[in-house]
């Protein structure tokens, strides 16, 4: 193949000097060169360490988020595959929560599981904030609007009382992730997040409790110095209610 390459570059110059004396050593060189870069395979394409590391090169996205082995219900791994599917977390690490369950489930910007735990969650049923709740004292809130909002939150560390740190998920309503209230050990709360059964889960005035551990090894790796994005799966209303762009990744 190369041999009959370089015979064409060869023909071509001799025409070239019989028309354009002038011209003959310098396209007769340059013919070469063509014909040899032709013959030679392409090679590959060669990527730093630094660029790597960087970031400046865009990893890859598989359509499904990654549970390990990890159970969830079909609701949680629908939604984790939507997130990474369609990139509605635009590339920031993300939690979804099961209310159903009380379970929490995070993941890295790519869709890789971190670590999930159960957790205590609002006592009133429902999907909504009453509106002004988050300028009410605790003491001012009734069962019933004690809920934990569905829907999707731009989440970011921060401090709450005596200045722990928090994931902050809805400032406005005064709604946050964070370790394990236990100042009312009449609540129970550390048992009640060890019983295998959602249904003493509901005790908060809305904002998610998870075990110590869990928020200090996975939460707060995860978050820092970034925001994210926290998915609240509805318990009363359809998914779309909340996620208007939502669909199963298989339809």
């Amino acid at each position: 193949m190369f041999c009959g390459l370089t015979m064409v570059a060869r023909r071509i110059a001799a025409l070239i000097k019989w028309l354009f004396p002038g011209l003959a050593i310098a396209t007769l060189a340059r013919a070469q060169t063509d014909a040899q870069d032709a013959a030679l395979p392409t090679p590959p394409v060669q990527v730093s360490l630094a660029d790597a590391a960087s970031g400046s090169l865009a990893p890859f996205r598989s359509a499904r988020a990654d549970f390990g082995d990890r159970s969830a219900t079909d609701g949680v791994r629908r939604m984790a595959d939507w997130v990474v599917a369609s990139g509605d977390n635009g590339g920031l690490p993300f939690v979804v929560i099961d209310k159903k369950d009380a379970e929490v489930f995070v993941f890295d910007r790519l869709g890789q599981i971190l670590g999930a735990a159960p957790a205590l969650l609002g006592l009133g049923v429902g999907d909504d904030s009453v509106p002004g709740v988050g300028n009410k004292p605790l003491s001012a809130i009734p069962p019933k609007d004690r809920t934990t909002p569905a829907g999707r939150f731009v989440a970011y560390l921060g401090h709450g009382s005596h200045r722990a740190d928090i994931l902050w998920v809805d400032h406005k309503d005064n709604v946050a992730l964070h370790r394990v209230i236990t100042g009312r050990p009449q609540d129970h709360r550390r048992e009640r997040l060890a019983t295998p059964t959602p249904l003493d889960n509901r005790i908060t005035f809305g904002c998610i409790n998870v075990p110590v551990d869990f928020f200090d090894q996975t939460v707060l790796p995860a978050f820092k110095s970034t925001k994210g994005i926290v998915y609240i799966l509805p318990e009363t209303r359809a998914t779309r209610d909340y996620f208007p762009n939502y669909h199963d990744v298989d339809e």
